[in-house]
């Protein structure tokens, strides 16, 4: 009687697990952004750190609201990067897919989905991977921008620049809204502190491949650096164009090129000798870091990029909102629950995010480093967020990383 008990039980069980397999619900997630053209791997690195995230999610149970069991779907949708095909496929996500939330990485397309993400009975959430400070101060109440305001590596550039000795610098950075306002806090920071703008062209990153004509008329004017970027296949390319004719000088990048991939894909990486900009993922070990890596490698057969890093934390920080709000569809409800979910710490991300600030940003660390007679100096993580000494000093007891830690307000 014991044994037939038994396997009436392990029965029950198994027809339990198969029930509550087939009857998991599914959430959608959407993404639109660039999947073709220039900036089409860095579309693709945005793309597998969600797809990462959900499978990871999924595959330990997914989330559960009101004792139902849900798994996540990513959609995605190439836009081009052009505003109207943005809008259009945000539509399609919430309308025919009843996506809860649309991940964008371009600050012009992401302005543009904040125009319909809080229309009634349409709401979404944007997540909004741009670290351009004025879209966050919108007031959108549905908006999450993923990574920290690019002021304060705007900032910090200018003062490893001066003492690198340089004073000349000729902006190449790349069109529309965050480019235009990233020359500017750079250009500003940098006459105050005395150093000379000798050239000032915005350039577009994400359709061009040949800057033949942009880089001949900056060279022209003796630059001790050029301040340069947008997706980080093409700054490669400028980079080397610029060696090619026989600039010598330095390079200071904005944050969305990232030294890693340039690194990667550059055939004389060499080339980055003087360089100023984001630090490397690898370079910034977390517990977690490792097995990240080998995993994200294995699966996508791709280098980790800061791309797939934050677009993969951000997903599993959604997931745990909606299991805190106790709702799969109710997007305001997700949104307020966000905060909870935070921290999100090095044993277990290869990044690290403390906190949500009212206007929707996640509080991240800058990481930044600089390349110096062939090789990548130590890094260093700036706590801009930080009001006073002792909240820095909490930042410091909280991590799980080793890097070192500079306290650097941009208030």
């Amino acid at each position: 009687m014991g044994k037939r008990s038994g396997f009436i039980f392990l029965a029950v069980m198994v027809m339990v697990m198969v029930w509550w397999a087939a009857t998991a619900e599914e959430i959608v997630v959407g993404y639109t952004g660039p999947l073709s053209g220039p900036a089409a791997e860095y579309g693709q690195d945005c793309v597998n750190g969600i797809d990462m995230a959900i499978r990871e999610i999924n595959a330990a149970g997914g989330v559960v609201v009101d004792g139902r069991k849900h798994t996540f779907r990513l959609e995605k949708k190439d836009d081009g990067i052009k505003p109207d095909v943005a809008i259009d496929n945000a539509r399609k996500l919430r309308q025919e897919h009843k996506a809860i939330a649309v991940f964008n990485p371009v600050a012009n397309t992401i302005a543009a989905l904040m125009k319909i993400n809080q229309e009634k009975k349409n709401e979404f959430l944007v997540m909004g991977y741009t670290s351009v400070p004025q879209i966050a101060e919108t007031g959108n109440r549905l908006l999450i921008t993923m990574t920290m305001p690019f002021t304060i590596y705007a900032r910090v550039y200018v003062d490893l620049a001066w003492e690198k000795g340089w004073r000349k610098v000729a902006m190449l950075v790349t069109s529309g809204p965050y480019g235009d306002a990233w020359r500017k806090v750079f250009g500003d920071a940098w006459v105050k502190r005395g150093g000379t703008i000798t050239l000032d062209k915005p350039v577009n990153y994400y359709t061009r491949t040949d800057f033949a004509a942009p880089l001949a008329e900056a060279l022209a004017t003796e630059p001790d650096f050029l301040l340069i970027g947008g997706p980080s296949g093409t700054t490669a390319m400028i980079i080397e164009q610029s060696r090619a004719r026989g600039y010598e000088g330095g390079f200071v990048m904005i944050d969305q090129s990232k030294l890693d991939a340039i690194y990667q894909v550059m055939q004389k990486p060499l080339g980055l000798e003087g360089a100023i900009g984001v630090a490397m993922v690898t370079h910034i070990p977390y517990p977690a870091t490792a097995a990240f890596t080998q995993n994200y490698t294995g699966s996508y057969k791709r280098n980790v990029t800061w791309e797939s890093v934050l677009h993969y934390t951000n997903m599993h920080a959604l997931a745990r909102a909606v299991a805190a709000a106790g709702t799969a569809s109710d997007v305001r409800a997700i949104r307020q629950a966000l905060p909870r979910v935070f921290p999100l710490l090095g044993d277990q991300f290869p990044m690290e995010a403390y906190g949500l600030q009212p206007n929707g940003r996640v509080i991240a660390m800058a990481v930044i480093q600089t390349m110096k007679h062939g090789r990548f100096t130590q890094p260093n993580t700036y706590v801009w967020w930080a009001k006073t000494q002792k909240e820095f000093d909490a930042v410091k007891k909280m991590t799980k990383g080793a890097t070192p830690m500079v306290w650097k307000r941009i208030d």
